[in-house]
């Protein structure tokens, strides 16, 4: 239920940005610090995610949207996103291919994860609207579970299947993996200011109050 706060709360986006958040950014209640600083989080906001994860889901619909350029401006950190692989059936793979359209998403000057143009969030929207408005669970096994990303992406299995086990594809893959020690605090959503915060999402009653959150960890 406390998840659902921050959920209902961006529906009435307009009525709660007329009213002053209740803001102190308190350490332990408003967010933790990591004792291992999450690889690559320097200057960024990051949020683990997974495929299978309903309330990530509901975080990329109903709050990211309004919470993640407001909050890219005040503070002046990119939004990124590390994929879970430990939770879902094709973590791993979901993994691997995301790796792959961030590469390609890299060479053709996509920088932002939430680009509509992103080969990223292409796959991360098909199987988010797969899993959880359709109902899909890809009882066909990895192949199918990877078909739905390729009909999204454009991306061919064989192209997928040549570049996969590259070094650059396996060490951007692995390079997410020290996510798992960010879930475990709190689950996923998970998101990470500045490599060194973690945000306590039950806290969270407002838009407004995330981004000014984000805003505050990002000078400490």
């Amino acid at each position: 239920m406390l998840r659902r706060t921050l959920l209902k709360a961006s529906a009435v986006v307009a009525a709660s940005a007329l009213v002053p958040a209740a803001f102190a950014g308190t350490l332990g209640t408003d967010y933790v610090k990591l004792d291992t600083p999450l690889v690559g989080g320097e200057g960024k906001i990051i949020k683990v995610w997974s495929y299978d994860c309903p309330f990530c889901f509901k975080y990329d619909v109903g709050v990211d949207p309004k919470v993640m350029p407001e909050a890219e401006k005040a503070s002046g950190l990119k939004f990124d996103m590390y994929h879970l692989e430990t939770k879902g059936k094709f973590g791993r793979a979901a993994s691997e291919f995301l790796a792959y359209c961030k590469l390609e998403d890299k060479k053709a000057g996509v920088e932002s994860v939430e680009d509509p143009k992103s080969l990223y969030k292409k796959a991360k929207d098909a199987w988010y609207q797969a899993y959880h408005k359709k109902g899909e669970r890809w009882a066909a096994g990895e192949e199918a579970f990877l078909k739905t990303a390729f009909d999204a992406t454009g991306i061919t299995a064989d192209a997928f299947a040549a570049a996969r086990k590259t070094e650059d594809v396996q060490k951007l893959a692995d390079y997410w993996k020290p996510c798992y020690d960010v879930a475990k605090i709190q689950g996923v959503p998970a998101y990470v200011v500045n490599g060194k915060y973690l945000i306590m999402t039950k806290s969270i009653r407002n838009v407004k109050g995330m981004v000014d959150l984000i805003t505050e960890l990002s000078k400490l």
